[in-house]
């Protein structure tokens, strides 16, 4: 795979080591199970794979270039680069400002950019519409737009099923910005959906099924569907494609869901007129992270720690995985540890940051599973690796740590 050019201090050395060790040992990904970091008194449990994906180093690489080639420009970013706050302060602090926040609330108003400056398509892509505002400028998207290749394998997708017919089940958060891009370009091809979950899949089943009235279509799913969607019609024939930072297996569990609906309307003879199979939508980073976790959870620990921003989808995902098993806290940076007894992390259930007593048991050896999102760097989570390492009495170093996978491997 490629080898992109980002900021030095975004990676650890540590890390590194014990990521490519990890490849050289099991260069086709068959292995997911996690990596033991055992420092004697506290152990932490490192998976598969973590932190930065294709898409996030692509997306860094291009917007650190854009500020090298233009000095002397205005340089502007649609709303942030990826969900991580330090990412996006450094990028602030380096003079790039951002047009819209992430829920598409104008920050810069348009008229105050010219053809002349310098515009970022973040890693989530953008609607069309807003590349219409952009060109309408006189501005060119091409040379830094950074939307990552697999949410462009979603529109294409998209498309696809378009041109053959098929109305578009766009399984996402309707109001994230890679949901709001997907859904601007699919429903130029097709009439579309936005649905969330597994339950709202099985509402829309019992409307497609007739079980439920039609008007109430309008309700459970305001604002989420596009223009005209004519419910007798649209619903005749249907394909699934996601946001890529959901949880795949989620994605996969509703598609087979409404493919099971189609056959019990239209039955299992005609079911390729009715439901198109469309599940290599999936992320392969975003899948590769979730299934790492899975078999994370196939051990034994005390607690996890999550490294990520709070709006992050895939981490919270991650979490949400971690949660089904053990005590789980969500972090943004080791700064959020505030002491050996005490954590701030974020619930993203409530949407709030709240604050832990006694998160680290006293059983010895502690053992901690240590994760992040993808759009988080390996810094920070070393950062938190060694705050951690700072509560105990260690008889090991990391140096040692990395001879001992070498060793295994």
């Amino acid at each position: 795979m490629r080898a992109f050019e980002i900021p030095l201090y975004y990676r650890s050395s540590f890390i590194s080591t014990i990521k490519n060790l990890r490849k050289d040992i099991d260069a086709r990904k068959k292995d997911f199970s996690p990596t033991l970091l055992d420092f004697g008194s506290v152990q932490f449990l490192i998976p598969r794979h973590f932190g930065f994906c294709y898409g996030v180093e692509n997306a860094i690489e291009i917007a650190y270039k854009a500020i090298h080639e233009n000095p002397n420009k205005n340089i502007y970013l649609l709303s942030q680069m990826i969900h991580n706050p330090i990412v996006n302060q450094d990028l602030q602090e380096k003079g790039i400002q951002f047009i819209m926040d992430t829920d598409g609330n104008q920050i810069v108003e348009w008229d105050i950019i010219t053809k002349d400056d310098i515009i970022i398509i973040p890693a989530f892509g953008t609607t069309i519409e807003i590349k219409e505002k952009i060109s309408s400028i006189g501005l060119t998207s091409k040379k830094y737009n950074t939307t990552c290749p697999f949410v462009e394998r979603v529109w294409k997708q998209s498309e696809k099923l378009g041109n053959n017919d098929f109305t578009i089940i766009i399984h996402g958060k309707h109001k994230h910005e890679e949901t709001r891009a997907t859904f601007s370009h699919s429903e130029k091809n097709a009439p579309s959906l936005i649905i969330k979950d597994i339950i709202e899949a099985q509402l829309l089943a019992e409307i497609i099924l007739g079980k439920r009235e039609l008007n109430e279509f309008e309700t459970l799913f305001k604002e989420r569907y596009s223009k005209n969607f004519d419910i007798n019609q649209h619903l005749q024939k249907i394909g699934v494609v996601n946001q890529t930072t959901m949880l795949a297996s989620e994605t996969q569990e509703i598609a087979d869901f409404l493919k099971n609906t189609m056959i019990n309307k239209f039955g299992s003879e005609k079911i390729k007129n009715h439901f198109a199979d469309t599940r290599d939508t999936l992320c392969y980073a975003t899948n590769d992270n979730q299934q790492a976790t899975i078999g994370l959870l196939k051990e034994n620990a005390d607690l996890a720690i999550v490294v990520g921003g709070y709006n992050s989808s895939n981490t919270s995902h991650i979490v949400e995985l971690c949660e089904q098993k053990l005590p789980t806290y969500f972090i943004n940076s080791a700064d959020e540890i505030i002491s050996k007894t005490t954590i701030k992390h974020y619930n993203f259930h409530s949407k709030e940051v709240i604050q832990t007593f006694n998160f680290l048991a006293s059983k010895k050896p502690l053992k901690i599973i240590l994760t992040s999102g993808a759009s988080c760097p390996d810094t920070l989570v070393d950062e938190v690796l060694d705050k951690l390492l700072s509560y105990f009495t260690t008889t090991i170093t990391k140096e040692e740590i990395i001879k001992k996978i070498h060793y295994r491997g």
